[in-house]
């Protein structure tokens, strides 16, 4: 299985990735070896999450959500912050 997941940053901002185990994701993003972006941007917690079949849909759905406005993901999503 495949996961998109949206990270909810210290500063506010929001962080789309993908990933095939969710749990160790996140704590390589927590422990500052995730991303450039999470290096620089301390992260609070996972707030949404998708399950796909393939890596293939997963990047897709992915790509999808990282073209989207904060505003669009916060509506689209129904995200709470």
């Amino acid at each position: 299985m495949w996961y998109i997941y949206i990270l909810l940053c210290s500063d506010n901002s929001l962080y789309t990735g993908a990933t095939n185990d969710i749990a160790k994701r996140f704590e390589t993003h927590k422990n500052g070896k995730g991303g450039a972006y999470t290096r620089s941007h301390k992260v609070l917690k996972i707030i949404h999450k998708e399950k796909f079949k393939s890596k293939s849909e997963a990047l897709k759905r992915e790509a999808e959500i990282k073209s989207w406005t904060r505003k669009k993901k916060l509506k689209s999503l129904k995200l709470k912050i």
